[in-house]
């Protein structure tokens, strides 16, 4: 596929994806939508990837649903959102969420709407200073989608999830991390190289462990603290068949580094 909405690059095993439409401040299109699923797709399938890092051109990260893109769609009658997003943001979530590499989130600008619950899908959120987040769906009489119900209590409580969503404030980077929304907040100017560390870090590390952590916190929302118990068992039991387990151990008798492969 040829990208005109996103940009893609590997570095050190870390595939790199931009969201590239700085004039509509990163506003997601059916084209940005597939684009971005497509570049995910192919880094997943590569071995030689292990991490990935999301992120935006300019003042936006994404600005949420570009509307014109829902006008020029229009036929007349009014268009159920319902299937609109069934085909198109809960696919997208569901795949984000299902990746077997971990996701680094550098939120660069505004993500505004969908573009912020996009942001939250990631296993590792960073934001630049100047960047903020707004649920801003309630401004054109909608309620927060990809994701953005599921994310928002269990990050920030139902309180501030419900501020937020009902008065569609803006929400500064620093706010947020102060809420637990993000991980941290890096300088504009070292964003990038934030997020490179880190997802350089994650691409040298243990990825089939990396996956199993994530089924295990998102568990522990809905399981008992025995099911999740027996949970942490099953996926115990699966980290400790890998090869990375085994090098793990390895490494730390023998007093070095150990080193990775993501098996």
């Amino acid at each position: 596929m040829k990208y005109s909405c996103i940009r893609n690059q590997i570095e050190d095993g870390v595939s790199i994806i931009t969201f590239n439409r700085p004039d509509k401040l990163g506003a997601m299109n059916a084209q940005m939508m597939a684009e971005t699923l497509h570049a995910m797709e192919k880094a997943s399938e590569n071995e030689d990837v292990r991490c990935i890092i999301l992120t935006g051109t300019g003042r936006g990260f994404c600005s949420g649903q570009d509307l014109n893109d829902r006008i020029k769609q229009k036929t007349g009658k009014k268009r159920d959102l319902g299937v609109t997003l069934d085909e198109g943001y809960n696919r997208f979530a569901r795949k984000v969420r299902s990746l077997r590499i971990p996701i680094v989130v550098a939120v660069n600008g505004i993500a505004a709407g969908a573009g912020s619950s996009i942001a939250l899908l990631g296993d590792i959120v960073i934001a630049a200073k100047s960047a903020s987040f707004i649920q801003a769906f309630v401004r054109i009489g909608l309620v927060p989608d990809c994701g953005g119900t599921y994310a928002l209590p269990r990050l920030v409580g139902r309180a501030r999830a419900l501020g937020m969503a009902l008065l569609g404030d803006t929400i500064d980077a620093k706010t947020a991390a102060e809420w637990g929304l993000i991980w941290k907040v890096s300088e504009d100017e070292d964003l990038m190289a934030d997020a490179l560390l880190i997802a350089k870090k994650l691409a040298s590390g243990p990825t089939k462990s990396y996956a199993l952590i994530r089924q295990a916190i998102d568990a522990a929302d809905t399981n008992s603290f025995n099911e999740q118990l027996d949970f942490e068992m099953q996926c115990q039991r699966a980290a400790g068949y890998t090869e990375d387990h085994a090098e793990g151990v390895s490494a730390f008798i023998e007093k070095r580094p150990p080193s990775f492969k993501g098996q």
